[in-house]
């Protein structure tokens, strides 16, 4: 349910409407839509009242909504969030580019790859300390000690830090370190650390999982919207089909549907996509020519002596020259516009 207030209306009776909703085991959700307040309530029926909520003095109107995914979906909001990462802006319309290698390996690999992603032009650092393998022998990361490593290169470059969480128990561990809470595509359907993270306040970038619907991911996002946290961006990161000659297969379909269904901003991570180097680029144009909000992509000085995902690493130089053709393309895009407004 969506309720619009009326502009007079004070802040105040959006929050009491909230906590009624919230006593009787719903949730409501807060946001400004150009002159007016809005409020997204879900939960069971008996929890929200209508007709009493109707009856307020500065209740404009209330709107039924229609998807499962009450508070991700447009109906609820029709401007598009954008999601604030220290001075960056994700989902204002400049995509923005979050890079660095899949495992934090040592000081020297870290801070050395940070400084490279910079220099061509990254908006965000990504690195991971706690890493879900498919193999309980593989490389698990480097834990706290890797947290530590990141928040150092965050000082030596400024670049805003991502990385994966894995359970509600080292979440606050991850969270007094990072800028953005990664939650993994093997986690998506993790309701109880979505809950969690929906209790920070902490920007999430949730991954898609490797076999999940639309409707199941625009769902995960419920529950941290549900849970008081806005700021949720999503990113596709390849699906699980048939196909054998890639990691996965990239779903680029899913950035129109979804930016169409939902007001959250959407990424694209090519690296798991297709999981194989040379064809990262490619996809990482087509992200961003289908309207992705920005990309999440591997970079590793040594790709073949990479801890983790080694193959789907993009060397320093090779990300340097594609960060060059997104500028031409996103100059060549902002050109159109103006010729075609």
């Amino acid at each position: 349910m969506k309720v619009i207030l009326k502009e007079t209306a004070a802040r105040g009776l959006a929050q009491t409407i909230v906590k009624g909703v919230e006593q009787g085991g719903g949730s409501g959700y807060i946001r400004k839509e150009g002159r007016h307040l809005i409020i997204g309530l879900a939960g069971p029926r008996h929890a929200v009242n209508i007709e009493q909520i109707k009856a307020f003095e500065g209740v404009e109107a209330v709107v039924s909504l229609h998807h499962a995914f009450k508070l991700a979906s447009r109906e609820f909001c029709a401007d598009s969030t954008v999601v604030q990462v220290g001075n960056v802006r994700v989902g204002d319309g400049n995509p923005v580019v979050i890079a660095g290698p899949c495992s934090v390996e040592s000081r020297a690999q870290i801070l050395e790859v940070a400084r490279k992603v910079k220099a061509s032009g990254a908006h965000m650092l990504r690195g991971g300390a706690f890493k879900p393998r498919s193999s309980p022998y593989s490389f698990q990361g480097l834990a706290e000690v890797g947290l530590k490593l990141l928040v150092e290169a965050r000082e030596a470059t400024g670049l805003p830090v991502v990385s994966e969480v894995m359970d509600p128990i080292t979440l606050p561990m991850v969270a007094e370190y990072v800028d953005v809470l990664q939650i993994g595509a093997r986690n998506m359907q993790n309701y109880h650390l979505l809950k969690q993270v929906g209790k920070t306040n902490k920007p999430v970038l949730l991954k898609r999982g490797l076999s999940a619907t639309i409707e199941e991911w625009l769902m995960a996002a419920e529950y941290i919207l549900s849970a008081g946290n806005p700021n949720v961006i999503l990113c596709e990161r390849g699906i699980r089909t048939f196909e054998t000659y890639t990691r996965n297969t990239l779903d680029l379909n899913a950035v129109p549907v979804v930016k169409d269904l939902s007001h959250l901003p959407v990424l694209v991570d090519p690296s798991h996509g297709v999981g194989i180097a040379k064809y990262v680029p490619a996809m990482s144009m087509a992200a961003i020519a289908a309207g992705a909000d920005g990309l999440i992509i591997e970079v590793h000085s040594d790709p073949a002596s990479a801890l983790s995902d080694g193959s789907q690493s993009l060397t320093p130089e090779v990300f340097a020259r594609l960060m060059q053709r997104l500028a031409y393309s996103m100059l060549a895009r902002e050109e159109s516009a103006v010729v075609n407004s």
